[in-house]
C-alpha cells in the first residue's frame, strides 16, 4: 500500500513503463515479421503467444535477480576479453538476430514462399521457438533496465510496467503488422534494423557500448523518410489514375 501513495513510485513505474515499451519495439519487429510467414488465420494467435511467452520470461527473469546479477560476473577470457553468462547469450541472440534477418531479406527479394498448406503446423511450431529464443535476448536488456532504475524494495513496480508494456504490445502489435505487411520497403526497412540490432547485441557481449538512442533515432528518421516516400507514390498514383481516366472519357 506504501508503494501506491508514494509519487517517487509511481514516476519509476510511469517511467519503466515507457521504456519498457520503447524497448520492446524491436521485439514487436521481429515478431512482426515472423509471423507473416504463417497463414493469416494463425498469425494472431503466434503474436500473443510470443509476446505473452515474453511476459512470462521478464517477469521470471526479474524474480531471479541474485541470478541475474551473477550473470554479469565473467566465466573465462578470450582474446583479451572477458566473457560473462550475460556476454554469451547477448552474442548468441546478436548472432542469431543477424542471421535470420539476412535470410528473410534473401527470401523477400528472391520471392521465396513456403508451402504453407503442407507445413502450418511444423512452421508454426519453429516460428514460436524462433519468438521464445529472441525473446530471452531482449528480456535481458528490459530486465536489466527495470532492475538498474528501480529500488530493490520496488518488484511489484517492476512487474507492473512489464505487463503494462505487453498489453500495450499486444495492442499495436496487430496493426504493426499488418503495416509491414502492406508495404514490402518497411518490410525490409524493419529487417535492416534488426540487423543493426543484432550488431550492437554483438557489440554489447564484447563491451562496445552503442547507445541505443542513436540507433531508434535512426530507425525513426528512416521510417519518416519512407512514409512520406510512401505518401509521395500514392499521390502520383492517383494522379496517373486520373489522367488514364480522362484519356479515357
Amino acid at each position: 500500500m506504501e508503494l501506491l501513495t508514494d509519487p517517487q513510485a509511481w514516476v519509476a513505474f510511469l517511467t519503466l513503463s515507457a521504456l519498457e515499451i520503447v524497448l520492446g519495439i524491436d521485439n514487436i519487429i521481429f515478431i512482426s515479421i515472423l509471423v507473416s510467414r504463417l497463414p493469416p488465420e494463425r498469425r494472431e494467435t503466434a503474436r500473443i503467444t510470443g509476446l505473452a511467452f515474453a511476459m512470462i520470461t521478464r517477469i521470471a527473469l526479474l524474480f531471479s535477480i541474485v541470478w541475474l546479477t551473477r550473470l554479469t560476473k565473467p566465466w573465462f577470457g578470450l582474446f583479451g576479453f572477458e566473457f560473462s553468462g550475460r556476454d554469451i547469450i547477448l552474442l548468441l541472440g546478436g548472432l542469431f538476430l543477424l542471421a535470420k534477418s539476412v535470410t528473410e531479406i534473401h527470401g523477400t527479394l528472391e520471392g521465396v514462399e513456403d508451402n504453407r498448406k503442407t507445413r502450418v503446423f511444423s512452421s508454426f511450431a519453429v516460428i514460436v521457438i524462433q519468438i521464445a529464443i529472441i525473446d530471452i535476448v531482449f528480456s535481458l536488456d528490459s530486465v536489466f533496465t527495470a532492475v538498474g532504475l528501480a529500488k530493490p524494495d520496488q518488484l511489484p513496480i517492476m512487474v507492473g510496467a512489464i505487463v503494462i508494456a505487453i498489453l500495450v504490445m499486444m495492442w499495436v502489435s496487430g496493426s504493426i503488422s499488418a503495416f509491414i505487411e502492406r508495404h514490402p520497403t518497411i518490410k525490409i526497412l524493419a529487417l535492416a534494423f534488426l540487423i543493426l540490432v543484432g550488431v550492437v547485441l554483438v557489440a554489447d557481449a564484447f563491451h562496445f557500448d552503442v547507445p541505443k538512442g542513436y540507433l531508434y533515432f535512426a530507425m525513426a528518421f528512416s521510417v519518416g523518410v519512407e512514409m512520406v516516400n510512401i505518401r509521395l507514390r500514392r499521390l502520383l498514383d492517383d494522379r496517373r489514375k486520373r489522367q488514364d481516366e480522362t484519356e479515357g472519357g
